[in-house]
């Protein structure tokens, strides 16, 4: 992707305060005064069989984006693969169903869509938002000392595969659908409140390229302790058993040469950091001094496996260092 974009001309407009120069989560386009407008766009893939959960978390998925941003969703649009024939139409209604309420529940308005035919089926929205141009939280602007927090558990796309072929226990799965269907609202507004830099959430590029997209913005290096990583408990045992994504494989060649290991990491370690995440957490940069209040505030909002991970250090050239 990055080689294609290469050949895209960026957009010249003042206007135009976040584009796709640094592989942000959204574009931000300054509107009047301090108000600008935060759009992007989300699909995927069914991760589970009940058709409204699904719609739940390809609509969770697609709000992150302005959530990371520091912004508020203002509006959506649908985005509907479906096939033809052989999904019963109230399936597709299902999955609407299970997107409008998480819309409803963002404060975001509904206001239409668009539907094609496609032999896999695929759903997600197009989401607008609004944000303080003076708050806007990006994914290049870390500073060296900057802590790391963390707020959602990585391991998703483990077992989602997992689950696809009965491999995986009930209790893991019940628990990847509550996280991946939670909003990241509470968490994009309490790290504006704790003085955020920087900040990405974490979805198919897995904690470990989101983390090296953030190091290469910024001019930095991020250093994470595998230790203070939350992650399903099970996510480890299923990658040990051989079970991924090919996403997780490619992920791991985008990362090679660029990540250095300190101490004795075993390989399903750092499979899990490449993990593709669905409607993942976000991973944040802000002073070190304000890391463990933010945690704090976050665990009391709800997201009570939000930890910090590590921290942002001046080092050259830009990359990961992962700390078993």
């Amino acid at each position: 992707m990055r080689a294609i974009l290469k050949g895209l001309e960026p957009t010249q407009d003042p206007n135009l305060l976040v584009g796709f120069g640094t592989s942000d989560d959204a574009g931000v386009y300054l509107l009047e005064g301090d108000t600008a407008l935060v759009q992007t766009v989300d699909f995927i893939t069914p991760v589970v069989d009940d058709p409204e959960i699904f719609g739940q978390v390809a609509a969770a998925n697609a709000l992150s984006d302005v959530y990371a941003m520091g912004g508020v969703p203002l509006t959506a649009l649908n985005i509907c693969c479906f096939p033809g024939s052989g999904i019963d139409r109230s399936v597709l209604a299902s999955i609407l169903r299970g997107g409008a309420s998480k819309a409803r529940e963002a404060g975001a308005a509904l206001v239409g869509g668009h539907t094609v035919q496609d032999a896999e089926l695929k759903y997600g929205l197009s989401v607008t938002g609004k944000v303080d141009a003076r708050r806007i939280v990006r994914n290049s602007t870390a500073s060296p000392g900057d802590a790391l927090v963390l707020t959602k558990p990585i391991g998703t796309g483990a077992i989602i595969s997992a689950y696809r072929n009965r491999k995986v226990t009930d209790g893991t799965v019940a628990e990847a659908v509550r996280q991946m269907t939670r909003l990241n609202a509470s968490a994009g507004r309490l790290m504006l409140d704790h003085g955020a830099r920087a900040c990405t959430d974490v979805t198919g590029f897995g904690l470990l390229g989101h983390a090296l997209e953030m190091a290469d913005g910024s001019g930095l290096s991020l250093r994470i302790r595998m230790a203070d990583v939350p992650r399903f408990e099970e996510s480890l045992a299923l990658i040990k058993k051989g079970i991924g994504t090919r996403m997780t494989r490619c992920n791991l060649k985008l990362a090679e040469g660029r990540v250095r290991i300190s101490g004795s990491l075993p390989e399903e370690c750092l499979t899990l950091l490449a993990d593709p995440q669905t409607s993942g957490g976000l991973l944040i940069a802000l002073p070190a001094e304000s890391a463990a209040p933010l945690v704090a505030a976050l665990r009391e909002a709800g997201d009570e496996r939000a930890e910090r991970i590590g921290e942002v250090v001046a080092a050259s050239p830009s990359g990961l260092e992962i700390l078993s």
